[in-house]
């Protein structure tokens, strides 16, 4: 260390040493390279200034070249700093020792520089200052440069123009000066040449030849006289106050010059001049001045003139006659007060003159007096003005200036004093007497007697005055004649005064008034004065009157103001002193008359008492005790010796301290023990109980509260404690009990305090006493008062009920042990307990309780053998105190009552019996709550401050005491229970109240249970978890104690679990702590979060889940900081062991998700909800098992959740997947569970759930990802769950139970259709195809889809269209998701799966994708299911390969064939089955030729014709047109079979062309024609070819022509066919009825009479009777028709027939 203090100044020297040789280098080329370049024409600038020396031309350009770096240098400095001055510096310095080898040169290329033409004023300055340096080294130097360089400065000195003109003329000036110590005649020639008489020469003349004189003394003396001649002439041509001030400061050098010279006179080589002839040349100046330019206006002119008079009559006064002259002036001086001259230069001058007056004893005239005595008195007597800046030094002048005249006229001075003093003003009498004791002071040379004779009879004219400041004036005289030895002069009239002072000063201190706060300030300074007075006359006055003595003495015991006692006990002790030496003269005294001294016990119990107060008065304590042994023989002989030893002892002690470091009750026990050590001198006689008396009497003495009372009590319970007659000690008890003031509680405590003492010698005595006392104040206990001895302060009953609790208590506190067990229950407790409930139980009742249940029970427990003492009245003090702290306001803190409650708690705690767990926690409970809840006070308040420090300090102790019976964890636990609420609290004050008790009570804990009990399971997490955020709290002590508790709990847990805690996490806790110093909450979030990584190795998986669940549960409890911290450390912990966490996953997901919702903050949910993506990221299906379980509708908080998801698109994608997985999973078989991770994939969830988080994310992922890849899964997905809703298990057990815990039904928009249906909109919308979307829109594809009964036909248009889109890069993907949903085992998967395939069957994808054989033998499968949706969407779909593959038809005909032919003739066939069997039969017909059908053809055709008549439309339809798709496929082989088809099939055609479905009948129309060919005939073919079907007309023109060719070719078949159309007449519609009987009537019309013999026309006419019945009128009508025919046929028959013609 002293290496470096002695190294570092030099390192700064030397580099500043490096720095400067480098700026020499710079320099130096800088001027070499100017030189260069300017060498070739050196003389541009100078060419008038004459030749140069070919040597110097080179000098004169560097010496050029580095005075233009000194200028630019100069310009830079006041802006860049030291650097450039250095600079500037070096340029000189090279300059200077330049000279030093060309002295001459440089000196003209200096003289030359100052002649170039328009220089700059700097730039004079710098060649001035560098020719002074050089001057100064040179010395002597050329005669021709000097002359030069004088001419030149000599001229510059002259012309000065302006302000730069005059910092010219300066250095000009003293640029002469310098080259006058070498050169001085051609300096002082010059000079002179320009100093002429009667001419005003320029005032740098002036100023030159002064300093020239200064500087050159003896050089100078031959030319003064004729200088000051000069100067003489030009006195009137000064008419300038600048001119006048400068020669005034030119003859103010002028005459100190001379005195100088004087004085050196024998160092004079020129011829002497005496000092007369300088006074001779002087005295017209000093009187031109005096007279002429003293009454200038000017200030500065007169300041000048007065400053330059003091050296002028140095040299005038020495001379006699001069010095007369000098007198007759001092009147202009004195008149100059009147003006604003600073009166202390006037007064110096005066004062010179007067002392000169007294040197010379040569009085001022006479005549002048009064003057100088009333200007000067004036000054004395009244405020200087305030412009006077040297107040205080004036009147130290004025003062001098008295003595002087004193010394020269005391007898006119004192009447001068004694006329002032007639003057009734303070001001004037205070300034005067200041004067007079000024006189008396001075002692050099010493006044005579007839001057303080004269003195003191001026003094005692002004006796009677009583002004405080007076008084003063008079009280210092008398002390400053005693100490200048004029103790004669005040015996009689001034001892008096004096006693006579100090008795007024104390009366009226003792006796003070308000609103007269100045008056006792006076008043104290007077006594002040009085005491120094005293002091000063008993130390120097001998022969001290007894009387005095007697004054002093009394004044001890007497006087209340107690400042006073120090002067007056050091007095009386140098009294008492001088006459123990002086035995004969008090031998004397003591015959001549009697002194009425104070009794021993009185003087003794005064001094004792005021001695507890050892430092007031200036240190009375010593004094008194001085005095104490002095008189020790006179106040107790036995005691004389004891004190000899102890005094001295008391006395060292005090001299050792001061009243900064002294101890108050050190020094009181001190005090006590002096007392008993003396008492014990005086045992057997009555002297103590005498003392007690006196010390009794000397209450009333002195005010409460005070030290010196509080003594008193203390020394009178000692001593009536040592009291022998018992009887006597009651009567002073019971004295004492009845007059104190129990109002005023500083005597009130002071009286318990004494029968305390009391009670250590006289316990029965004192609770007789009491007890005497309680009985007698008994008979007036509804009034409580007894004005016998106190009529002004009225007891109150409380009050006095408060200090008998007390006193009782304090007894207990000073008795003996043994006593005390006695007596602690009854009388002492039961007492104070009574005084306190027959009470009004006001504060100051509760305080006194309060205390005394402290002084007792702490008695006990201080007793050291209790063995098994039990305290009976435990149990009802504390049902006391608990009132009493429950009944304390929550809010405020005005009293202590709740401390000293929790104080005696305490206290009571360790007594027993002891309390039990439930009694522990219940105080607990209730304290806390009284103390935490207070808000702290201000720091405006300290006694608020004190009280709320104390409360706390009291709930910490007695938490201590209750916990020290319950160190376990459960304790601990039960402690950080109560205090929970507290520190999670919204309020800052009690939160740093509970953390601050919780440090507390675990540093307790930890240092007594330690590894002894492990704490339980779970428990640590919790602790930390609750005590953690603290860490990041907005108040700095809360953070620091949040972090020592902390430190605490992972210490404790380290060493009971052995892990690993090395220095290095404490050395990392430890920064922590103190980076927490700070209030930048960023900051101290980032060091929240480094305490949580070093605290999360120590916690295991379990402590963990209880962590994260305390962390949880106290969301939103607190502000923003503390959510944050707390998910500050959820997130640590996660991060640091989320792989660890797979068991205590659902514990932890539970924990966060349950209190989600009651986190406000964004920022906060935000941590929070990454902490559950971190999560998901190891344990995916746990915590997506989790999510979906929650109740729908979805909340905020678990919206927020999925959409943190979206925001992450990988992550997203990953959990679409998961997502579509447990949709998909309800149908696929449920497989058994091989990991956990399996058990929660496989979990139940609500489907509806899992819609709306797929919603949520598809709607909230960036839809610059199209999810292309995602999209045919999804849509599957979503088509799969569509499919399931539409079933009975679209209903969940998850929603049945949310249903059950909330009272509301979901929004409608929440269903699974809804869901899944806005959801599949999404995923359109994110193709960015609005063709597609458009199309969507129109077709009513979303509207299909919501119903169950258009679900499929829904299916059916979007798979359509997704087959049909350009965009068609997902159908291959789709296409393989819609075949394996073929194969699930779930229904409506398989229904829903088909319904897309069938769609897809009808594209050459499947072909092309070659999964069509795959998607055959499903749909074959479906085919055979019982379903019938199933059946007939696999049908479809089979019949749509002829559209899609038509290739493929051939390859698959038996298949497809079969299953059609399988929808027709099976068992409990559906129509709709049947229908969509017919239509696949039409599709693939189309696509197969006759010899593909083989034997299926004639099954088709039986088929076909068994539908045609069948109620269902759909199935008529179907089958005309799979009959006319056989009719197209029918060649060679088929063609004789299919024509009795066409047979049997052909009174059902001609029927069915009126069917009343029109697409059927149309249908129909069509098959028959296409049939027709089948008859053979030309005439019905071209009957075919031209007629229209749609047309009924037609029609039966073409049945007319069939008939008609039938009649002819075929009449048996027309018979025929008349039998079967008959059949048709009883059909089910009733358009079928009407086509029959018409065909039955063109039948008729056209058969011939062999056939119409065949006919039963009876049951024919019955028959078409029959329908005469029939509903609808067509029919009847028609009826009646083919009756009518029926009847005509009829008669033709009877006329054709043989009977008929009969």
């Amino acid at each position: 260390m002293c290496i470096g203090q002695r190294t570092e100044p030099f390192l700064v020297v030397y580099f500043c040493s490096v720095q400067e040789r480098s700026w020499r280098k710079d320099l130096e080329e800088e001027m070499a390279e100017a030189a260069t370049e300017s060498h070739e024409d050196p003389s541009d600038e100078t060419e008038d200034l004459g030749p140069l020396e070919p040597d110097d031309s080179g000098t004169f350009q560097q010496v050029t070249n580095l005075l233009n770096i000194m200028e630019s240098e100069s310009t830079k400095t006041d802006t860049k700093g030291a650097g450039f001055d250095m600079r500037k510096r070096l340029a000189s310095v090279i300059i200077t020792e330049k000279a030093t080898t060309e002295p001459s040169v440089v000196m003209n290329a200096l003289i030359r520089c100052l002649q170039v033409p328009e220089i700059s004023t700097q730039r004079k300055v710098n060649i001035y200052n560098i020719l002074q340096e050089i001057i100064q080294q040179e010395g002597e130097l050329e005669e021709r440069c000097v002359q030069r360089l004088v001419t030149i400065a000599s001229k510059e000195m002259r012309d000065m123009l302006e302000m730069e003109g005059y910092m010219r003329a300066e250095v000009a000036s003293d640029t002469l000066v310098a080259l006058s110590r070498n050169h001085f005649s051609l300096v002082m020639y010059e000079l002179q040449h320009h100093l002429k008489p009667l001419n005003l020469t320029e005032e740098f003349v002036i100023i030159t030849l002064a300093k020239l004189a200064n500087g050159n003394v003896f050089e100078f003396m031959p030319y003064m006289g004729i200088t000051l001649a000069t100067m003489f002439t030009m006195l009137r041509l000064a008419n300038e106050a600048k001119m006048r001030q400068v020669i005034c400061g030119a003859m103010e050098t002028f005459c100190e010059t001379v005195q100088f010279y004087l004085r050196h006179l024998e160092d004079s080589v020129y011829p002497v001049m005496t000092e007369d002839q300088f006074a001779v040349k002087l005295f017209p100046m000093y009187r031109y001045f005096v007279t002429v330019w003293l009454r200038n206006n000017n200030p500065e002119v007169k300041l000048g003139v007065i400053k330059s008079l003091k050296p002028m009559l140095s040299l005038l006064l020495p001379n006699d006659d001069l010095r007369e002259q000098v007198y007759d002036y001092i009147p202009l001086l004195l008149a100059e007060y009147q003006g604003s001259l600073e009166a202390l230069f006037i007064t110096q001058v005066l004062r010179q003159i007067l002392e000169m007056s007294v040197i010379t004893n040569s009085p001022v005239p006479q005549m002048q007096l009064h003057t100088i005595f009333t200007e000067l008195h004036v000054q004395v007597c009244s405020r200087a003005p305030a412009q006077q800046q040297y107040s205080s030094q004036n009147l130290t002048e004025i003062v001098h200036c008295f003595i002087a005249l004193a010394r020269s006229y005391p007898k006119e001075l004192m009447k001068f004093f004694l006329s002032q003093m007639e003057m009734s003003k303070e001001a004037v009498r205070v300034g005067t007497l200041a004067l007079i004791r000024a006189v008396v002071s001075a002692d050099e040379p010493k006044m005579n007697i007839r001057t303080i004779y004269l003195a003191v009879r001026v003094v005692k004219n002004t006796l009677s005055d009583t002004r405080s400041k007076v008084r003063m004036a008079i009280l210092r005289i008398i002390g400053q004649l005693a100490l200048s030895g004029f103790q004669d002069r005040i015996k009689g009239w001034g001892l008096k005064y004096v006693s006579v002072q100090l008795t007024l000063s104390t009366y009226k201190l003792t006796n003070r008034r308000d609103n007269f706060y100045q008056r006792d300030l006076e008043e104290k300074m007077v006594h002040k004065v009085t005491m120094d007075t005293v002091r000063i006359i008993t130390s120097s006055v001998s022969g001290m009157t007894n009387e005095f003595w007697v004054r002093l003495l009394c004044y001890i015991m007497e006087t209340d103001y107690t400042e006073a006692l120090t002067p007056i006990c050091v007095s009386l002790t140098n009294l008492a002193e001088r006459q123990l030496h002086a035995k004969d003269e008090e031998a004397n005294a003591s015959k001549s008359r009697h002194v009425d001294l104070p009794a021993p016990q009185k003087l003794l119990a005064r001094l004792l008492v005021l001695m507890s107060s050892p430092y007031k008065g200036e240190g009375r304590g010593i004094a008194m005790l001085n005095l104490l042994k002095t008189l020790s023989q006179s106040i107790a002989p036995s005691m004389a010796d004891m004190w000899e030893l102890e005094i001295p002892l008391l006395v060292k002690y005090l001299e050792e301290h001061t009243e900064f470091t002294w101890n108050q009750k050190t020094w009181e026990d001190k005090l006590i023990q002096f007392l008993r050590n003396s008492l014990k001198k005086t045992r057997g006689s009555n002297w103590s109980l005498r003392l007690s008396k006196e010390l009794n009497n000397q209450i009333e003495s002195f005010d409460s509260p005070s030290l010196e009372k509080g003594f008193l009590y203390r020394a009178l319970g000692f001593t009536l404690a040592t009291g022998l007659e018992a009887d006597k000690v009651e009567v002073l008890l019971l004295e004492l009990l009845y007059k104190t003031d129990y109002s005023n509680d500083f005597d009130r405590e002071g009286v318990i305090l004494c029968f305390g003492l009391c009670a250590r010698g006289q316990v029965k005595t004192v609770l007789g006493v009491l007890h005497d006392f309680e009985e007698r104040i008994q008979e007036s206990e509804q009034s409580w008062q007894i004005g016998a001895w106190r009529k002004d302060h009225p007891w109150r009953r409380e009050t006095v009920k408060g200090a008998l609790m007390v006193m009782y208590s304090c007894v207990a506190s000073y008795c003996h042990p043994q006593m005390l067990l006695i007596h602690v229950d009854n009388p002492i407790t039961a007492k104070i307990i009574h005084h306190y409930s027959s009470s009004c139980q006001d504060i100051c009742l509760k305080l006194a309780f309060m205390k005394s249940v402290v002084q007792v029970t702490d008695a006990i427990k201080n007793i050291k053998d209790l063995e098994d003492f039990q305290f009976a009245q435990k149990a009802t003090l504390t049902g006391i105190i608990m009132a009493i702290i429950k009944a304390e306001p929550t809010d405020s803190l005005v009293s202590p009552v709740r401390t000293m409650a929790m104080d005696a708690l305490s206290y009571l705690s360790k007594l027993k019996p002891f309390y039990a767990t439930e009694e522990s926690s219940e105080l607990m409970d209730i304290s806390i709550h009284s103390v935490i809840s207070l808000q702290p006070p201000g720091d405006s308040n300290e006694s608020i401050k004190t009280l709320y420090t104390n409360a706390l300090h009291a709930l910490e102790q007695l938490m201590e005491g209750l916990m020290q019976r319950h160190l376990d964890p459960k304790g601990l636990q039960e402690m950080v229970h109560l205090l929970e609420k507290w520190i999670l609290s919204e309020k800052e004050w009690e939160r740093e109240k509970a953390v601050n008790l919780h440090l507390h009570l675990m540093k307790i804990y930890v240092q007594s249970v330690g590894v002894c009990i492990p704490l339980k399971l779970g428990q640590f997490g919790g602790l930390v978890g609750l005590i953690a955020p603290g860490t990041c709290d907005s108040h700095r002590k809360t953070r620091l104690a949040s972090m020592d508790v902390l430190a605490s709990l992972l210490d404790l847990h380290a060493s009971q679990t052995c892990s690993s805690w090395g220095a290095s996490k404490e050395l990392e806790l430890e920064k922590c702590k103190e980076d927490l110093q700070g209030s930048d909450m960023e900051k101290i979030f980032s060091i929240s979060s480094r305490i949580s990584k070093v605290a999360c190795l120590q916690f295991n998986c379990d402590e963990v889940v209880s962590l994260v669940q305390k962390l949880c549960e106290n969301f939103g409890a607190m502000d923003l900081q503390h959510d944050k911290a707390s998910v500050t450390w959820i997130c640590t912990f996660l991060q640091m062991r989320v792989k660890e966490l797979e068991d205590k996953v659902p514990e932890i997901l539970g924990a966060i998700l349950a209190h989600l919702p009651v986190v406000d903050h964004r920022e906060v949910r935000r941590l929070l909800i990454e902490g559950l993506l971190l999560l998901a990221h190891y344990h995916q299906e746990t915590v997506l098992t989790a999510l979906l379980r929650q109740p729908l509708p979805m909340e905020s908080h678990l919206t927020e959740v999925w959409l943190a998801v979206a925001e992450n698109v990988p992550f997203a994608r990953t959990m679409l997947h998961a997502l579509m997985g447990r949709l998909q999973a309800r149908f696929t078989p449920r497989a058994n569970a091989a990991s956990k991770a399996d058990i929660w994939r496989l979990a139940a969830v609500d489907p509806l759930m899992t819609l709306c988080t797929i919603h949520l994310l598809v709607e909230r992922m960036d839809w610059d990802n199209r999810l292309l890849d995602l999209f045919p899964d999804l849509v599957y997905t979503l088509l799969l769950q569509l499919g399931s809703s539409q079933g009975p298990e679209a209903v969940s057990p998850v929603l049945k139970t949310w249903r059950l815990i909330h009272t509301g039904t979901l929004p409608e928009e929440v269903n699974l259709q809804r869901v899944t249906i806005r959801s599949m909109q999404l995923l359109f919308r994110r193709l960015n195809s609005e063709s597609l979307l458009c199309t969507l829109e129109e077709q009513g594809v979303w509207t299909l889809l919501e119903s169950s009964s258009t679900f499929l036909q829904g299916v059916s248009q979007l798979a359509r269209l997704c087959v049909q889109s350009p965009q068609g890069y997902y159908r291959q993907r789709l296409s393989e998701l819609v075949l394996r949903g073929m194969a699930s085992e779930a229904l409506s998967c398989r229904i829903s799966s088909t319904a897309v395939c069938m769609e897809f069957m009808s594209d050459p994808i499947l072909h092309q994708e070659k999964l069509l054989k795959r998607a055959v033998l499903m749909l074959e499968k479906g085919a055979e299911q019982e379903d019938e949706v199933l059946r007939m969407l696999s049908l479809r779909a089979l019949g749509n390969m002829a559209l899609g593959a038509p290739r493929k038809v051939r390859q698959y005909r038996k298949l497809l064939l079969e299953k059609c032919l399988c929808s027709l003739r099976g068992p409990g066939v559906s129509t709709s089955v049947t229908s969509e069997g017919l239509e696949v039969l039409a599709k693939v017909l189309v696509e197969l030729r006759e010899g593909d059908l083989g034997s299926t053809f004639n099954a088709i055709s039986e088929q076909c014709r068994a539908f045609f008549d069948n109620e269902s439309e759909l199935l008529r339809l179907k089958a005309f047109i799979v009959f006319g798709k056989l009719a197209q496929v029918v060649r060679i082989s088929k063609k004789h079979f299919f024509k009795q088809e066409v047979k049997k099939a052909w009174v059902p055609l001609m029927l069915h062309c009126q069917d009343p479905c029109s697409d059927a009948a149309q249908a129909c129309v069509a098959t028959m024609f296409q049939c027709v060919h089948f008859w053979g005939w030309r005439a019905l073919q071209s009957s075919a070819d031209h007629s229209d079907a749609a047309a009924p007309k037609e029609m039966i023109g073409f049945q007319m022509t069939l008939c008609s060719v039938l009649t002819q070719k075929k009449p048996a078949v027309l018979y025929n066919f008349l039998l079967e159309t008959m059949t048709y007449v009883k059909s089910n519609l009733s358009r079928i009825r009407i086509a029959a009987c018409n065909l039955a009537g063109i039948i008729m019309k056209q058969m011939s009479a062999h056939y119409l013999k065949k006919l039963d026309f009876p049951a024919l006419r019955n028959s078409l009777q029959e329908l005469q019945l029939d509903s609808d009128p067509g029919v009847w009508r028609a009826a009646l028709e083919t009756l009518n025919i029926l009847d005509t046929c009829s008669q033709q028959r009877l006329w054709a027939s043989p009977e008929g013609i009969s």
